[in-house]
């Protein structure tokens, strides 16, 4: 027997890895390849003047912009969150670290209503804003809010756990060395949590291109302005136009399979870097 492989308490590995791969294929696989066998159905004039619109080029733009903020924002703020959740303990943190899940479990529509009555013109920080000189709603900003609100959980409990595994003698041991705060998070901490954070915030980005219920509540949805991509798919549906709908669909599909491929392949690297510099 291969001494490197330990049998668990589960049946073996071709029952187990054939159940799980059926599994991903009926699930995954199989929407994806009849999304992709429709889209074949497309001529290449077909697929080029769905996709490239300016109407579906305005809404690539807006989204991918509004989803890089949003996940610029959540890299900051998450990290920030995950650490004092592992690394702090007070009043309310388990009341803290369950608001973090909220996401999640919320219906999107419901996210998007509540984030509209907090931020319309008539809601309840509406008025206060709108002195401020920002719209929120029925702008980019509130794309933006709305892509941030539901994606900040992924950057959270990526990251949440290599921060409690993280070794605090290391720290220390750079301090007694002489380095300051900043070195021994620069040197120390960030080189460990790195690759967590860049998968947490591959996933935040990927949830954000695709976001559609908490988005259009808030957004406004006007051509060229406040329509992001999930909503023109859903309107080329309504107006049976299942070629366009299919290729504009497919288009998200490859460029967020494109985003997560570039994440794991900058993990890897960052993996053999780390592994060759603490030999």
């Amino acid at each position: 027997m291969n001494q490197g492989f330990r049998a668990g308490a589960l049946p073996g590995l071709s029952l187990t890895l054939g159940v799980t791969v059926t599994y991903l294929g009926l699930i995954v696989l199989l929407p994806l390849a009849a999304l992709l066998w429709r889209a074949a159905g497309l001529s290449v004039a077909e697929f080029l003047a769905a996709v490239g619109s300016p109407r579906a080029l305005a809404t690539y733009r807006l989204t991918a912009f509004s989803a890089l903020l949003a996940v610029t924002f959540n890299g900051i703020v998450g990290l920030l969150l995950a650490w004092v959740l592992a690394r702090y303990d007070f009043p309310g943190r388990r009341l803290l670290d369950a608001l973090v899940d909220i996401p999640f479990a919320l219906p999107t529509a419901v996210a998007g209503v509540a984030l509209t009555a907090a931020t319309s013109a008539n809601g309840l920080f509406g008025p206060a804003l709108q002195g401020l000189g920002w719209q929120v709603a029925h702008a980019q900003p509130g794309i933006v809010l709305a892509m941030a609100f539901t994606s900040l959980p992924f950057v959270v409990r990526s990251v949440q756990p290599v921060i409690e595994d993280l070794d605090l003698d290391a720290e220390e041991a750079g301090r007694v060395l002489g380095a300051t705060d900043l070195q021994v998070v620069a040197r120390v901490i960030l080189p460990v949590i790195a690759p967590s954070l860049l998968a947490g915030m591959t996933l935040a980005f990927a949830r954000c291109l695709g976001e559609f219920g908490a988005i259009i509540f808030i957004a406004g949805n006007r051509p060229f302005e406040t329509e992001i991509t999930a909503l023109l798919i859903y309107i080329r549906l309504e107006e049976y136009d299942y070629a366009a709908a299919t290729a504009i669909a497919v288009t998200v599909l490859v460029a967020a399979f494109l985003v997560m491929l570039a994440a794991n392949g900058v993990q890897a690297w960052q993996q053999r870097w780390l592994g060759r510099n603490h030999r």
